[in-house]
C-alpha cells in the first residue's frame, strides 16, 4: 500500500519540486522509498510520484514510478492473484525482472489495456501514462478500499490518494463546494464522486477514467458495480450448498491477504466479521495468529473481553490495549491532518489507535470491513423495515407528514418533558415522509434533516445527486432488504467505513486488507435468497453458520454492539472549551456559513447538561477544525 500522486499540465507552471512536495506530503502512507517521473510531452507537463510502502518484493526492483516502453505507472493497494497473471502473461512471451504485483499489473495493461482490469482481485488505485497515444489512465477498485481524488481546471489536472496533495500545487483553486458540505452534515461524510472542493471529485469505486491529453478531454466508464451483481438472477441452490461455497470463498480470500513479505496481523473485536476471519485462518495453521484488539475503560462500549474469549479459544497471539480519555484527546487535534475532507465518524480515535498498535508488530493487518453490507448485519436494516411498515398503515401518509412538518417541534413544548422530542420528531417525520424502505433507511442514517439543514445553514441547499438514488437502477422485483444493502454498499461502506480505515492505518504506514471485499464473494452472496441473510430477525444468518463450526455459539452469541465511542464521557470538560473556540459568534460571523444563533443555542443546550445534540455539535466541530487547518 502507498500513495500516489500526479499531473497534466498545460499552463506549463509545474516542476519537479512541486510534483516532489505534492508526493512527499503522503510519505506517511509510504515511508520506506519515494519516486518521482516528471517530464514534458510537446507543450504539457507530465508527472507522477510515489510513495512505498514495501509489502511484496522489498528490494528496489519494485521502486516506482516503473516504466516499461512507452508506459509508466504509479499504483497504490495489492492486486492478490498476480502470480496466476504473471504465468498468463509468461506464455504471451514477458518476462520479469521483480518478484512483485506492480510490474505484472504494468505488463497485463501493456498486453490487454484497460480490459486487464478485469482480471485483478485485489485494492488498487492505478495511474498508467501512455506516452505513445498521449493519454493518462486512472483506474480505482471495485469496492473503493483504496482512495483517489482528481482535479480539473484551467488547463491543470491533477490526481493522488488524498486532497492534502492538492495544496501542494500553487495552481489549486481551494474553493469550498457548498453541496459536498451539506452532504457532510447530513451524512457525516461526503458521498462519491463529491469532494468538499469545487473542481475536485472522488474517482468512483469500479470506474475508470481516461484523460486525453492530445485534446484535454477526460471520459469516465463504470466497469464494476454490485448493483449490477444484485440485479442477476437468484441461484437456485439448497441452504447447505449456499454455505459451503461461502466458506470456500471465505477461505480463498482470506488467503489470498495473507500473501505477503512482511509480517501480517488481524484487526479481532470479538464480532462475527473478525472472528470468522480469524477463525478460517488459524484454522489452517500451526503458527500462532498475531490479533490486535482496543477496549475502553466504561463497559457500555467495550468489547475487548470478547475478542480475548475469542483469541484464547482460536489459540493467537493476542495483543489489546484500552483507549483511554487522555488517548483520546491526543489525537483529536490530529483529525484534520489524517482526514483531509471533513469526516465525523468518531470511531477513528479508537481505529487510529488499533492501528498504532498493530504497527508495533506487523506491516500489513487484515480487518473484516464488508461483514454487515455483504451478509445483512446492520439493524439499520431491520428498523427501516420496521418503521416504514409502522407509518405505511397511516392514511394519507405523505400528506400527514407534510402537516406535521408545517409545526416547528420546539414550539410544542414538549423538550422538557420527552428527551430529544425535536430530534425525534424531525426523524419521525423524514422516515414518515420516506417512500421506501430504502429511503427511510437513508433517512435513519442522516444527522440533519432536510428541515433542519435549512435553518442551520446560510448557503441554499437543495437535491444532490449520489449513489442513494441508484435504487432506481435495481431490479423491482428484489426485495427490499437487497436493496438497502446494495445500496449501503455504494455509500456508507464506501465513504464513511473504507474512508476511516484507510486513513487511520496509513496515518502509521500500515496497510489495511479487507477480505470481505473480495469482488468473487461480493457477487456469489449477492445471488443468495435475502432470508440467507436475515432470518426471522437473526441478522447475518449466513455467515454465523459458518463462524459456529469453528467457534461456539456460547463465545459469540451477544447483542451486537457496533464500534462507537464515549464522546461525552470522554470530552465533557475539554469539549467546552473546543466549543468556546469553534463555535465563537464572530468567527461564524466571519466564515458566513451556518446560523450563528442557531449553533448557539446548540451549545447552550449542550452546556446546561443536554447531551442529545452531541452527535450533531460534533459533525460541526469536526468541520470547523477541518476549515481552519486547510482553508487559512
Amino acid at each position: 500500500m502507498c500513495g500516489i500522486v500526479g499531473l497534466v499540465d498545460f499552463k506549463r507552471q509545474s516542476n519537479l519540486d512541486i510534483l516532489k512536495k505534492m508526493t512527499d506530503i503522503l510519505y506517511h502512507r509510504g515511508p520506506d522509498d519515494g519516486g518521482y517521473f516528471f517530464e514534458q510531452l510537446g507543450g504539457v507537463q507530465i508527472g507522477l510520484g510515489h510513495r512505498r510502502l514495501s509489502i511484496l518484493d522489498l528490494s528496489n526492483h519494485g521502486h516506482q514510478p516503473m516504466t516499461f516502453n512507452h508506459l509508466t505507472m504509479a499504483y497504490n493497494g495489492e492486486v492478490y492473484n498476480f502470480k496466476e497473471i504473471r504465468v498468463e502473461l509468461e506464455k504471451y512471451g514477458y518476462s520479469f525482472e521483480s518478484h512483485s504485483d506492480t510490474e505484472v499489473i504494468l505488463k497485463a495493461y501493456h498486453k490487454w489495456g484497460v480490459d486487464a482490469v478485469h482480471r485483478f482481485n485485489g485494492m488498487f488505485a492505478i495511474a498508467i501514462f501512455d506516452s505513445q497515444q498521449e493519454s493518462l489512465t486512472l483506474i480505482r477498485d471495485r469496492a473503493g478500499v483504496k482512495p483517489l481524488y482528481w482535479y480539473h481546471k484551467d488547463g491543470l489536472f491533477m490526481f493522488a490518494s488524498e486532497l492534502k496533495s492538492f495544496h501542494e500545487h500553487s495552481d489549486f483553486q481551494k474553493e469550498l463546494n457548498y453541496d459536498g458540505l451539506a452532504l457532510y452534515l447530513q451524512y457525516g461524510y461526503i458521498p462519491q464522486p463529491h469532494t468538499i472542493f469545487n473542481h475536485t471529485h472522488k474517482l468512483k469505486a469500479g470506474h475508470i477514467l481516461e484523460f486525453n491529453i492530445k485534446n484535454s478531454q477526460l471520459n469516465i466508464e463504470k466497469y464494476w458495480d454490485v448493483i449490477d451483481c444484485y440485479n442477476k438472477p437468484k441461484l437456485n441452490i439448497s441452504e447447505q450448498e449456499a454455505t459451503d461455497e461461502t466458506e470456500r470463498l471465505l477461505k480463498s480470500a482470506c488467503e489470498y491477504r495473507m500473501m505477503s513479505d512482511v509480517p501480517v496481523g488481524i484487526f479481532l473485536s470479538g464480532g462475527y466479521d473478525s472472528s470468522a476471519v480469524t477463525a478460517l485462518l488459524q484454522s489452517e495453521r500451526t503458527e500462532r495468529l498475531k490479533t490486535f484488539s482496543i477496549g475502553f475503560h466504561e463497559p457500555k462500549y467495550n468489547e475487548a473481553h470478547y475478542a480475548k474469549k475469542v483469541a484464547e479459544h482460536l489459540g493467537t497471539d493476542h495483543t489489546e490495549y484500552y483507549c483511554s480519555q487522555q488517548d483520546a484527546l491526543e489525537i483529536l487535534p490530529q483529525l484534520p491532518d489524517i482526514w483531509d475532507e471533513p469526516f465525523a465518524d468518531n470511531s477513528v480515535i479508537p481505529t487510529t489507535l488499533v492501528s498504532k498498535l498493530a504497527r508495533e508488530q506487523v506491516t500489513v493487518s487484515l480487518s473484516a470491513d464488508g461483514g454487515d453490507e455483504v451478509f445483512g448485519g446492520y439493524d439499520k436494516y431491520v428498523q427501516a423495515a420496521h418503521y416504514h411498515q409502522m407509518f405505511n398503515k397511516l392514511p394519507s401518509r405523505s400528506l400527514f407528514a407534510r402537516g406535521l412538518g408545517m409545526i416547528p417541534p420546539e414550539k410544542m413544548g414538549l423538550d422538557l418533558l420527552i428527551h430529544n422530542f425535536s430530534g425525534k420528531y424531525h426523524r419521525a417525520l423524514s422516515i414518515m415522509s420516506a417512500d421506501s424502505q430504502n429511503q427511510a433507511m437513508q433517512n435513519l442514517q442522516k444527522f440533519f434533516s432536510g428541515t433542519e439543514l435549512s435553518g442551520l445553514v446560510k448557503f441554499k441547499t437543495g437535491k444532490v445527486k449520489t449513489d442513494f438514488d441508484n435504487v432506481v437502477n435495481l431490479n423491482s422485483q428484489l426485495s427490499d432488504l437487497d436493496k438497502m444493502m446494495a445500496i449501503d454498499f455504494k455509500t456508507y461502506q464506501l465513504d464513511d467505513i473504507l474512508t476511516k480505515v484507510d486513513r487511520a492505518a496509513m496515518s502509521v504506514g500500515l496497510e489495511g486488507r479487507e477480505p470481505l471485499l473480495d469482488y468473487r464473494l461480493i457477487e456469489y452472496v449477492a445471488r443468495l435468497d435475502p432470508a440467507l441473510k436475515i432470518s426471522n430477525g437473526n441478522k447475518k444468518y449466513l455467515l454465523k453458520q459458518i463462524t459456529h463450526k469453528y467457534l461456539p455459539k456460547e463465545i459469540m452469541e451477544r447483542p451486537k454492539m457496533g464500534f462507537s465511542v464515549p464522546i461525552v464521557e470522554w470530552f465533557s470538560d475539554e469539549l467546552k472549551h473546543y466549543l468556546d473556540h469553534y463555535f465563537d459568534p464572530e468567527l461564524l460571523e466571519k466564515q458566513g456559513l451556518f446560523n450563528v444563533k442557531h449553533l448557539s443555542n446548540m451549545k447552550k443546550q449542550y452546556l446546561v447538561g443536554k447531551k442529545h445534540h452531541i452527535g450533531k455539535l460534533w459533525i460541526i466541530l469536526v468541520f470547523q477544525m477541518w476549515y481552519e487547518r486547510w482553508m487559512k
